[in-house]
C-alpha cells in the first residue's frame, strides 16, 4: 500500500509551513504531490524525502534554490541505490492508491447511510 501524508502532515515531519512546501513544488516540478479530486495535495515518501533533502540543501548548507536544483539534477544522473530512486509513482502505486481511496469512499458511504437510517 503507497502511504500518502496531507500537506500539514509533511510540514510538521519537516517542521516547516505549509507555504514554503507549496512554493517549493513551483521551483521544483519532480515535488508534485499527487491530487485527489478536490485538489487536496497527498506526498508519498518519495516526495518527503526530497523535501526533506531540499530542506536540508536550502536550510542547512545554505545554497540557493538554483544550486539546489543543480545538486538534485546531478544527483538525479547518479547510479540509484536499490529503494532511493525519487522517480514519480509507479504504475502498481497509483493503483494502490486509488484502491485505497477507493475503498474510503466506500467507507464513507457506508457511514453516510447508516446515519440516514437512525
Amino acid at each position: 500500500m503507497l502511504k500518502t501524508y496531507r500537506i500539514g502532515e509533511v510540514a510538521a515531519l519537516l517542521n516547516l509551513k505549509t507555504y514554503v512546501l507549496r512554493f517549493w513544488e513551483t521551483e521544483f516540478p519532480q515535488l508534485a504531490p499527487l491530487r485527489t479530486g478536490k485538489g487536496q495535495r497527498l506526498y508519498t515518501e518519495e516526495h518527503v524525502r526530497l523535501a526533506r533533502r531540499i530542506q536540508e540543501l536550502v536550510h542547512e548548507q545554505g545554497l540557493t534554490l538554483d544550486g539546489a536544483r543543480r545538486v538534485l539534477k546531478q544527483d538525479a544522473r547518479k547510479p540509484k541505490e536499490h529503494g532511493a530512486d525519487m522517480a514519480a509513482p509507479r504504475r502498481d502505486d497509483m493503483r494502490a492508491l486509488l484502491a485505497a481511496f477507493r475503498q474510503e469512499l466506500l467507507d464513507m458511504r457506508a457511514l453516510l447511510r447508516a446515519e440516514r437510517t437512525r
